[in-house]
């Protein structure tokens, strides 16, 4: 058994199961989530690696590059192994490095699946993600967008990023959701009532930014602490954390290094003891 395949399971949508501690692939591009990686191969290399440890959930976006990181998961990846499953988002676009304006407009959205749709080699995206939901245009058209093309057979599953539980509501009455990507870590839980929301109504969980240990890591913090009497680094304690805190959360660490992907998934091998959890559920 691979490393990430000791993480249980989660089946997006009830028909995509996937290992819980999957891979987020924004850091495959170059500085400010812009352009080419400075390390092709080397970025070529962990998506191989993810794979031979077990990942089978791969998470990215059109916007990351933009395009370069759905072009590099498909170079490393395709033909792509059984039971790959890669969610993709659409909804932001780039001016620049680090500038992601919003852009839900129907036919964008429609344009840029298809596009999606060629990076990644596919013929259907198994979930795409609204990026962030655009003020200036109903939601019913941007979600309405993604819902033709499901029509149409080019995706599978539809979630959303960064939603309240009204958001996540009033999408529900659109479209079928199955997932939700919101900011949701050890140091940042004001997402907390939309976890809630998505394990009570078994939608899949997906934190962005899982690892921000910060301030926590210092040698003398609870999160050290527990690190070094499991004999593990304080990034693991956080993943174990999230995989322990509710069975719908599939974090997604990213990064760049085959060495710090290695130790990322080594997180599904801790279990934290209750006293452990409840020390670490203390930091909010």
């Amino acid at each position: 058994m691979t490393t990430a395949q000791i993480s249980d399971t989660f089946s997006i949508g009830g028909d995509l199961p996937v290992h819980r501690l999957g891979y987020g692939a924004m850091q495959l591009t170059g500085p400010g989530v812009w352009g080419e990686p400075l390390d092709r191969p080397g970025a070529l290399a962990v998506v191989q690696s993810a794979i031979e440890q077990g990942v089978d959930f791969i998470d990215t976006a059109d916007s990351y590059g933009p395009q370069v990181s759905e072009q590099i998961i498909a170079e490393a990846a395709f033909p792509y192994p059984e039971g790959l499953v890669i969610a993709t988002k659409a909804g932001l676009t780039r001016t620049g490095p680090g500038v992601w304006p919003v852009c839900g407009r129907p036919e964008y959205l429609t344009q840029q699946v298809e596009l999606s749709l060629r990076n990644l080699k596919v013929d259907r995206i198994d979930l795409i993600q609204l990026h962030r939901i655009d003020p200036q245009v109903p939601l019913a058209d941007q979600l309405g967008a993604f819902k033709d093309l499901q029509d149409q057979g080019k995706v599978r599953h539809i979630g959303v990023s960064e939603v309240s539980v009204e958001e996540l509501r009033a999408a529900r009455e659109i479209a079928e959701i199955v997932s939700v990507q919101n900011l949701y870590n050890l140091t940042n839980r004001k997402s907390q009532d939309v976890l809630d929301y998505a394990a009570a109504e078994g939608i899949a969980f997906i934190p962005w930014f899982p690892i921000a240990t910060g301030d926590l890591a210092a040698p003398d913090s609870p999160v050290a602490d527990i690190a070094r009497e499991l004999d593990a680094t304080p990034s693991q304690v956080a993943l174990a954390w999230l995989l322990q805190k509710s069975p719908v959360i599939l974090p997604i660490p990213g990064t760049k290094s085959v060495d710090h992907l290695t130790e990322n998934l080594g997180a599904a091998r801790l279990t934290l003891s209750d006293e452990d959890m409840a020390r670490l559920d203390a930091l909010a």
